[in-house]
């Protein structure tokens, strides 16, 4: 009878580990999932930019428009699609494509941070050199940015940062 005993509690032992363990790899694969939304609502953005589809854009994008309008006073501040479009034709936006995003770790509850690079038209990396009449020393060339992806009040996932700007 004591065996017996012994034995039903390693078996209860035993099913509620592996309880735990297939709750905490549920947690993390929902996770997951959710990191690679963001990465691929991050991608969708850039290409949506770089196809010249700026209101599909603008309805990923979750971040400030100011400095978009400043930069563009005459345009309606509450078209988004056109700021877009002044922001990657006129402004120095580089509106490019995503040639790799990868995921950081959390630093904010709910936000994805990505570290990116772009690619050049030509199929190159991009690479931002020294602003302004800057050198290497003062201001590093840089091939790798930092973008944020969040949910909105909605649920919905959103670009939380603009492209990289080149003047």
């Amino acid at each position: 009878m004591h065996t017996c005993k012994r034995l039903l509690s390693l078996i209860l032992i035993t099913v509620i580990a592996a309880a735990c363990i297939s709750s905490s790899s549920s947690a993390q694969q929902v996770g997951s999932a959710e990191a690679e939304s963001a990465r691929e609502t991050l991608i969708q953005f850039f290409d949506q930019l770089n196809a010249g589809q700026y209101d599909q854009a603008a309805e990923l994008y979750g971040g400030s428009y100011e400095t978009m309008i400043e930069h563009n006073p005459t345009l309606d501040a509450e078209d988004h699609a056109a700021l877009f479009q002044a922001a990657c034709q006129i402004n120095g936006a580089q509106c490019l494509q995503v040639k790799s995003a990868i995921l950081q770790p959390e630093t904010e509850p709910a936000q994805y941070t990505f570290l990116v690079e772009f690619l050049n038209p030509d199929g190159s990396l991009f690479v931002q050199g020294p602003c302004c009449g800057g050198n290497e020393t003062d201001s590093p060339s840089q091939s790798q940015f930092l973008f944020r992806v969040a949910k909105d009040t909605k649920g919905k996932l959103t670009v939380l940062d603009l492209p990289v700007y080149t003047p």
